[in-house]
């Protein structure tokens, strides 16, 4: 195998080879054959013969490249270019190429013979050394290669590592791994894969150690000369050439990536020299690339290396152009072997661009059009790289990288055209034509590379510049694929401005009708994106084109555009403004059709404000709306007519709208704002709402735990509406104006620029809504119209009928006192005349007080006042008629009148002691709104108005300002009633002359007073109590009807004329003589003074009849044997507070004599649970009624039912009429009812559960509860004082 063909040595010309397997070196070429450089001594037919395999196994297997500061290792596979070693091959002192430095030295010998090696090859090893040594070249190896063969022809020959120890003992001391031994290479045996594969690795160890340590000192020489570059004398082309060597170098290596860096850091370095230069810190050698530029012709990107451009930088002559290009090829050389084709066009991109920019910065001289020549040359050189390079699916999929590229060159294209004179009318003059000849000249000849090529940049350009023809055909197809390009990858934008360049080239050729399309395209996009200054440039443009076709109105409504945009100048701005009014003067064409065009931009609607401010009148009534126009013209206009085209609509009903709902549901200010609106930009981003975001959260609803939380949007429905998809404003036709009979019109106005006022005045005629629909200018035969009036403007008609409303002027009635009330008279559509008047009827329950001064005030339909007249009053037996006064139509009458409700019946309540069970049932319902609510009575009064001949029903509620409860309460066998009057209204009164009698005659009755005889005030929400004693000389009836009435005022009114009705309340009684006196006694055990806390204590329960047999102790219970009566009673022991136990016995049923004084008395025994001054337990007390037949088959509904045949029989023999007996357990059917509260039974173990399946059904005995009144306990509220016992160590007192 043959050496590679380029080798990369240090001389210029080869030495003599001796033998014929080295081959010699040609000069150094910078090309990426380029491989590092290992030169061979000693026996070069040996070398020769292991070459080919050498070269094959070296790069085969990676090896691991580790460098200094930390940068990251890096797999390579080594190359290395073999040549003979020569000492001219050895680097000099200063000399800083890389790419002809040897990197590593090889000696080869095959000597078997210990003579020979002592004669010749010890000799010629020794020599080697020393011209490494004279160069400080360290990095050798010494290959001693093993042959079977030559061994068995010579049989005295030592053992070949004799001869290997020799040359490690003789020049390996410190270094023995620098001698290796290859044995038997050309055979092919594992013991030879061997010996290959431990030399090789060692080699290419060696080979990464010498590229370590040599570029290590190279890059840090590099950095010392960097670091020098502020010194005085230093050369940045100087300093080029040396990191392009690391490039170089790395390139060699194959490392792409990092031969890229150098050059980029080359680039940054450059570029920022030229920005400060440009900030004012230059450096001397800058001064080198402001050469005025020559040659433009472009880049040169189809050789590795240019070496052209290489020399003029390192003889200091280069343009910075040159060194830009030189900079460029080598990038995109290495950017192209990375696989990354794209970034070459960015990069050229951003070159180009800043090319443009360094030039001006460093004032370099550069000829009219140089600069474009050498960017258009530039694009398509980078274009057609990239394309060389990629297939077609590529290119197509990788348009967005390329498509900027396309649309630079057109441009620079375009600039050529019109430098060159190609886009005038009249073709180019003489001067365009030296011009053009000074750019070609510029460009050179072309180059060899391109000069086969039909399509290079180079033809392109001198074809274009050629002749009109070829120009326009060279730049439309350009214009065309890059309008094509940018609309494939969605930048719409960029394709709009392409194509704007477009229609600016039409207009030069006189083709406006091709101008126009690529002028609205251009404008919608700016509209619908807001781009005001490039809308404002884009419509003069499209205002040219327009008058050029003679599209006279959209020429006009672009003319307005104009007129109005602050973007212009004031006289751009009158200029457009009077072609409008030029064009408004013009005489009819004898149709009469007039042009209309959108008053957007004419004229802008701020606000309208309505006079009355709610926007409804009645039939016949003014109403006046003030417009608040804005004029966007620059000069004043006289305006023919403004008219507002006004829809008329009755929906269902609405003419019977009263002006109250009108009022109700219409604006109250009568000001309507219109949106401010740029001029111009309907469907720009500025005139989107405002985005309403809210959190939005989202619980469980088991525990409430927040599950997700987010944001939403509330109005995303006006955000993403589709946009229309042309402009209004620029295509203003399918403007029409509605024609109807309801127009509101001014005429000859002036309209000054800025803010102006017009007010229109209107009648109502006919009830209904208006719409303002349209508004219209009138300018001469021209008009402006707002086609759409948003948000919608209305203002209502009505016609009411008359209506009269009475409501009190509080918010309840009262009564039994004077109350105010309100009438108000709308008299809508009719007129008020002399003589009419309201008729009432009179009821007597509600008299109408007439006070002389009363007034009745008369209101406009705005409620103003009108005026005020005295109110006449007449009343008769039936009728009470009120005159009223004289009113226009559609004005409301109000006034004030007293009436007063005397109720006809008292209030009355009648308290029984066996109430109905519907009563009952009634009762829970109405216990919660008793103290809270009044009684309400509804009173109806017939009006006669003047205006019908139907009667009007009035219904006004009163309410009854008093509730009144009486309670019958007892001391012993007398009797007192005590009433209590509660004020249930808002207001205070005073109370006076209360009374109490009853309403049957009964001699002998006496109720006895014990009230204060003054008058008494009563506050809101409070009671008074009245007691009576009940006094009796005889025997008075079981029942006692009696009646209750107390005077009252108001305390905030004064004395009334009106005698006032007082408040009466009645109710009844019943049983209410005392039959029992319950006494209880109890007494500590005996030998102690107190009662102690565990110590059982004696109770004595006396229970005295207080009088004879009378009429309600005849029930079922009384037994009459031989003149002698008894009752049955059971007692009961109830502790509810928990502070006795009691022991034993706590109830049971005693057999009492019906008589006078009689007496039955009950021990049992107490232990206190707590100490302390202690309640004495309740004592109850219930008639005890037999069972019978009847009543075990029908049971009361609210009774108890619980079983008592097992206890009877226990008991059977000691129901005696004289004796007494208790029983611990009784079970009884108690027969409850409204007292219930009072008679339950629950002391321990008392009664039993009414549950047992068994007795169902069975006849039991009843309990039946006394009525208020008939037994009286003398010992209620009486305590014993009960003290702790002695081992007590807490003290617990219980305070009631």
């Amino acid at each position: 195998m043959e050496p590679a063909p380029a080798a990369a040595a240090a001389t210029e010309e080869a030495a003599g080879v001796e033998e014929e397997a080295v081959v010699e070196v040609p000069p150094v070429i910078y090309t990426m054959e380029n491989k590092p450089i290992v030169t061979c001594a000693g026996d070069q037919n040996l070398f020769s013969s292991l070459y080919p395999t050498l070269s094959q196994q070296l790069p085969r297997e990676p090896m691991e490249w580790r460098r200094s500061y930390g940068r990251a290792p890096k797999m390579i596979h080594l190359e290395s270019n073999f040549v003979q070693f020569k000492e001219e091959l050895l680097p000099k002192e200063g000399n800083k190429a890389l790419l002809t430095f040897p990197f590593l030295h090889i000696y080869w010998t095959e000597c078997c013979d210990t003579e020979v090696y002592k004669a010749t090859v010890k000799d010629d090893i020794t020599k080697w050394q020393n011209v490494l040594k004279v160069h400080s070249s360290m990095d050798w190896l010494i290959v001693v290669v093993e042959c079977d063969a030559k061994k068995k022809n010579k049989t005295n020959i030592l053992p070949r590592t004799s001869i290997v120890d020799k040359i490690r003992n003789d020049f390996c001391n410190k270094q023995s791994d620098r001698c290796v031994v290859l044995s038997d290479p050309l055979k092919d045996s594992s013991r030879s894969q061997e010996s290959w594969n431990a030399f090789l690795t060692k080699l290419r160890t060696l080979l990464l150690m010498s590229f370590t340590k040599n570029l290590g000192k190279f890059e840090d020489d590099m950095r010392t000369l960097r670091e020098k570059r502020t010194e005085p004398g230093w050369s940045f082309c100087e300093y080029f050439m040396v990191q392009e060597e690391l490039a170089f170098v790395f390139e060699m290596l194959q490392q792409f990536e990092d031969a890229l860096v150098q050059y980029d850091e080359l680039d940054a370095l450059f570029s920022q020299y030229v920005v400060n230069f440009g900030a004012g810190d230059g450096a001397n050698w800058l001064t080198f690339f402001c050469q005025p530029v020559r040659s433009w012709n472009g880049l040169v990107l189809r050789k590795p290396i240019d070496m052209e451009k290489r020399e003029l930088i390192q003889n200091q002559e280069a343009t910075l152009l040159d060194l830009r290009s030189y900079l460029f090829s080598r990038q995109c050389t290495l950017l192209i072997f990375l696989q990354r084709p794209w970034e070459v066009s960015q990069r050229a991109l951003e070159l180009l661009h800043n090319c443009v920019q360094e030039l001006k910065l460093l004032e370099v001289s550069v000829p009219p059009g140089a600069l474009d020549c050498w960017v258009f040359l530039s694009c398509l050189e980078v274009l057609q790289r990239i394309e060389g390079c990629c297939d077609r699916p590529q290119i197509d999929a990788n348009v967005s990288h390329m498509v900027g590229l396309w649309s630079y060159a057109t441009e620079k294209l375009k600039s050529l055209g019109y430098l060159c004179g190609l886009v005038s009318e009249n073709g180019p003059n003489s001067e365009d034509l030296h011009r053009t000849v000074d750019l070609l000249a510029g460009l050179g000849a072309e180059r060899p590379e391109t000069a086969n090529t039909a399509q290079s940049p180079y033809k392109k350009l001198k074809e274009a510049l050629s002749s009109v023809e070829a120009f326009e055909k060279h730049y439309l197809d350009l214009s065309h694929a890059t309008i094509e390009m940018y609309t494939n990858i969605g930048r719409i934008r960029s394709a709009k401005l392409v194509g704007k360049d477009l229609a600016e080239f039409y207009m030069k050729k006189r083709s406006p009708q091709k101008a126009e399309v690529y002028l609205q395209g251009a404008l919608k996009t700016y509209l619908a994106e807001g781009w005001t200054l490039l809308i404002t440039h884009t419509r003069k443009q499209l205002a040219e084109c327009q008058k050029h076709l003679g599209q006279t109105e959209n020429y006009l409504q672009t003319s307005s555009l104009l007129a109005a945009d602050t973007n212009l100048t004031e006289e751009e701005r009158k200029h457009f403004c009077q072609e409008i009014l030029n064009f408004a003067k013009q005489p009819s064409d004898g149709k009469g059709q007039k042009v209309i065009l959108s008053m957007h931009p004419f004229a802008q609607l701020k606000n309208l404000h309505f006079d009355p401010p709610n926007a409804v009148v009645h039939v016949g009534g003014m109403l006046s709306t003030e417009l608040t126009l804005v004029n966007q013209m620059p000069i004043p206009v006289n305006v023919d007519q403004i008219a507002i085209n006004v829809h008329f609509s009755i929906e269902k009903n609405s003419y019977r709208k009263t002006a109250e709902w009108l009022t109700k549901h219409k604006i109250s200010n009568g000001i309507i704002s219109f949106p401010n609106e740029v001029v111009g930009l309907s469907l720009s981003r500025s005139s989107l709402p405002m985005l309403e975001l809210y959190e939005m959260y989202e619980r469980s609803p088991s525990d409430n735990s927040l599950n997700t939380t987010g944001i939403i949007c509330k109005n995303v429905h006006m955000l993403l509406r589709r946009q229309e998809s042309s402009s209004s404003l620029e295509m203003p036709t399918g403007l029409t104006l509605e024609d109807g009979a309801h127009v509101l019109k001014c005429s000859n106005l002036i309209l000054e620029p800025g803010v102006n006022k017009i007010t229109f005045r209107t009648q109502g005629k006919e009830p209904g809504t208006y719409t303002l629909r349209q508004l219209c200018i009138s300018v001469g035969k021209m008009q402006f119209a707002l086609p759409h009036i948003y948000p919608i403007v209305q203002y209502d008609v009505y016609s009411q009928e008359p209506q009269l409303k009475v409501e009190p002027c509080t918010d309840s009635l009262l009564g039994g006192i004077p109350q105010k009330v309100k009438f108000t008279v709308t008299t809508g559509h009719y007129i008020m005349k002399n003589g009419d008047a309201l008729q009432l009827s009179n009821a007597d329950a509600m008299p109408i007080l007439y006070h002389p001064e009363s007034k009745a005030v008369i209101y406009s339909n705005t409620r103003e006042k009108a005026s005020e007249a005295s109110l006449t009053i007449q009343s008769s037996e039936k009728i009470t008629s009120i005159s009223l006064p004289m009113a226009p139509a559609y004005h409301v009458i109000t006034f004030e009148l007293e009436v007063l409700y005397l109720p006809s019946t008292p209030a009355c309540m009648m308290e029984n002691e066996n109430l109905a069970g519907k009563e009952l049932r009634r009762k829970s319902k109405e216990k919660e709104t008793s103290y809270s609510h009044m009684a309400t009575v509804d009173q109806k009064v017939t009006i006669d108005c003047p205006w019908s001949i139907y009667s009007t029903i009035i219904s006004l509620t009163f309410s009854i300002p008093f509730k009144a409860k009486y309670s019958l309460l007892s001391a012993g066998k007398r009797k007192y009633i005590q009433v209590c009057v509660q004020n249930m209204s808002e207001i205070s009164f005073h109370l006076s002359d209360s009374n109490l009698k009853s309403s049957e005659s009964c001699t002998g009755l006496i109720l006895d007073p014990l009230n204060s005889k003054a008058e008494q005030h009563i506050y809101s929400k409070q009671a008074v109590f009245f007691v009576w004693e009940l006094k009796w000389m005889k025997n008075l009836p079981s029942s006692l009807q009696c009646e209750f009435s107390v005077s009252f005022r108001s305390a905030s009114s004064e004395e009334h004329s009106l005698s006032l009705k007082p408040y009466i309340y009645e109710f009844q009684l019943e049983n209410f003589f005392t039959l029992y006196n319950v006494k209880a006694e109890i007494s500590p055990p005996l030998g102690a003074e107190y009662c102690k806390t565990g110590s059982l204590c004696s109770l004595e329960v006396s229970i005295t009849r207080l009088s004879d047999l009378l009429d309600v102790d005849k029930d079922e219970a009384l037994t009459e044997s031989d003149g002698y009566c008894t009752t049955k009673l059971l007692y009961e022991v109830v502790d509810n507070s928990s502070n006795w136990a009691v022991c034993g016995k706590s109830s049971g049923v005693i057999s009492m004599p019906v008589a006078a004084q009689a007496t039955h008395k009950v021990h049992m025994e107490l232990m206190p649970l707590f100490a302390g001054c202690l309640p004495i337990p309740d004592i109850r007390l219930f008639k005890y009624l037999p069972h019978h037949s009847a009543h075990s088959v029908q049971l009361d509904a609210g009774s108890i039912t619980v079983v008592l045949q097992p206890l009877l029989e226990r008991f059977q023999d000691h129901l005696a009429p004289d004796s007494w007996i208790e029983n611990d357990n009784l079970s009884v059917d108690k027969n409850m009812d409204e007292q219930a509260d009072n008679s339950s039974i629950k002391s321990r173990g008392s009664i039993h559960s009414a549950t047992s399946a068994e007795h169902k059904g069975l006849p039991m005995p009843r309990l039946q509860s006394f009525s208020p009144g008939q037994v009286f306990n003398s010992s209620a509220g009486m305590q014993v004082l009960v003290i702790p016992s002695k081992d007590d160590h807490i003290l617990e007192v219980n305070v009631t």
